[in-house]
């Protein structure tokens, strides 16, 4: 029996947190400014060239599992405002996609940057950007370019290219490139996870 779990890893969930990549964000890393480093070359990034490594995912999934000893500091929070237009909002992200991915309904953290300065002051620091799929890290590595910070690193897929040894050290109750996975689409990984298991069996 074959099953891909790369290909159910690298499904694009439906999510109202990006609704489109920037064209500067595209530019900047096609023109090398900021520099794309697969997770396969991560470890050797951070161990060899000096790069700290930024995790921009929302609380939730980095509770999952996280590199040991990167940094936090989300791009995007939950929103907590519980105006009427808010409310319906939050109820149809509920029934389109917050049922089926665990996400939830989400803005943009309005202290992004200064988070990362009190967590980097030094903007000549290379940072390697990372998040679950590579879209919200490559915008979150645009905010931080306009900031001032002129290292940056973007990793490329994000965690769910990852492989098991990709990273020295994983913290968590999942593994890395799963922890974007929520919701009823969390229990289909899980059928798909015991499936494979029983698959090798055979």
């Amino acid at each position: 029996m074959a099953i891909h779990l790369k290909q159910f890893a690298s499904l694009r969930f439906p999510t109202l947190q990006v609704n489109a990549v920037s064209g500067r964000a595209q530019q900047l890393i096609q023109s090398g400014t900021v520099r794309p480093i697969l997770p396969k070359e991560a470890r050797s990034a951070m161990k060899s060239e000096g790069y700290v490594l930024l995790d921009i995912r929302p609380d939730w999934e980095r509770e999952k599992a996280r590199v040991s000893g990167s940094l936090h500091v989300p791009l995007f929070v939950e929103d907590r405002d519980n105006s009427p237009l808010t409310l319906l909002k939050k109820w149809v992200h509920f029934g389109y996609i917050g049922l089926w991915t665990g996400q939830f309904f989400t803005m943009i953290n309005p202290q992004f940057l200064q988070q990362v300065e009190m967590e980097v002051p030094d903007k000549g620091t290379k940072v390697l950007v990372a998040c679950g799929e590579g879209l919200r890290s490559m915008v979150a590595a645009s905010k931080l370019h306009e900031g001032g910070y002129s290292n940056l690193g973007w990793l490329a897929g994000g965690f769910n290219r990852s492989k098991d040894d990709d990273f020295s050290g994983v913290e968590g109750t999942e593994k890395l490139q799963y922890a974007t996975i929520g919701g009823v689409s969390y229990y289909f990984l899980q059928l798909l996870l015991l499936l494979q298991a029983v698959g090798k069996k055979d």
